[in-house]
């Protein structure tokens, strides 16, 4: 055995690697390297019969039913709505990936957006595809209202960097949180109140059943004319149709969209030529291989010695 999670040590384990919609073999080659005691198997190999850890994304239909030695499923993200939707894990425990860096990912790729509206790149980057010089008009900091669906980790570290950099920010939740410098809005009547005051709407919710759908146009109506959104949180928490019909009546002026309900997205979308609409392949942020496998491994190493697993998941409310 080469794996000890601190008092722990891992004994022989077969583990289980699946995923409908990614190549996520490199995983599991990290997880030999780092504990040759493990024998992975890729789904839908017949020895996953016996398997009591599976690791993945983007569960197959019915999956879990066919592992009746399980014992844990672990994502290899943070997001685990594709581990559960449609699915009967029966009591398995279910636990996430939860790395600090990601918060740094996703302050990058949300003030880049924030940036991209704020400063009018968005137009200078059309006025150049048409050999036009002419300067965007150029506002403060503050003038610019950025209102966050969603102030749990990630929107808490968006919001503070936001905020350092001079931008008006609000924050959605669903319970009441407080941040130094950001008015908090929370439950529906709190988002009814938050949103005519928002410039640039920046999506971080997980998907729960309260938040599919969440980005159609009753919300889109409700804010300022020439708002922009920046959909980074889940893909089906976005009503495709409503954005396109948004952006075309001018109640948008852009939307960048990181993240779609089917991936990758379709080459014949629309979304890839909507004016207005910048795509992006779920680049937003994402958890590093050696944070994956040190998490994967000290949960499997946990679940053997009856301890308590870490960043296990709260199936009634999805994250």
């Amino acid at each position: 055995m080469s794996m000890t999670n601190a008092l722990n040590p891992i004994p022989s384990t077969r583990v289980v690697l699946f995923s409908r919609s990614a190549d996520i073999g490199y995983i599991g080659e990290a997880l030999r390297a780092a504990c040759p005691v493990l024998d992975v198997v890729r789904w839908p190999d017949p020895a996953c019969a016996s398997a009591e850890v599976a690791i993945g994304w983007d569960a197959p239909p019915g999956i879990y039913q066919q592992l009746p030695a399980l014992k844990l499923v672990h994502s290899i993200a943070a997001g685990v709505d594709n581990l559960i939707e449609g699915q009967d894990l029966q009591g398995v425990p279910l636990c996430r990936v939860v790395d600090p860096r990601l918060a740094e990912g996703m302050v990058q790729y949300v003030l880049w957006g924030v940036l991209h509206f704020h400063r009018q790149f968005d137009a200078a980057i059309r006025n150049q595809a048409r050999q036009v010089w002419q300067r965007p008009v150029q506002t403060r900091a503050a003038s610019c209202r950025v209102g966050l669906l969603g102030m749990g980790e990630l929107g808490a570290a968006v919001a503070r960097q936001l905020t350092a950099l001079g931008y008006s920010v609000s924050g959605w939740s669903r319970t009441p949180k407080h941040l130094p410098g950001v008015k908090g809005f929370h439950a529906e009547e709190g988002l009814d109140a938050m949103l005519p005051e928002t410039d640039i709407l920046v999506c971080l919710l997980p998907l729960t059943p309260a938040t599919q759908g969440i980005l159609n146009g009753r919300l889109f109506d409700r804010l300022p004319e020439g708002a922009c959104l920046i959909q980074c949180g889940r893909g089906r928490q976005l009503v495709e149709s409503d954005l396109r019909a948004a952006l075309e009546s001018g109640r948008l002026r852009g939307a960048l969209v990181d993240v779609f309900e089917r991936e990758p997205l379709d080459e014949q979308s629309p979304l890839w030529t909507a004016p207005g609409v910048w795509v992006t392949p779920h680049m937003a942020t994402m958890a590093d291989t050696a944070t994956v496998v040190e998490q994967v491994l000290g949960n499997i190493a946990r679940l053997h010695a009856r301890q308590p697993l870490l960043n296990q998941v709260d199936l009634a409310r999805g994250y």
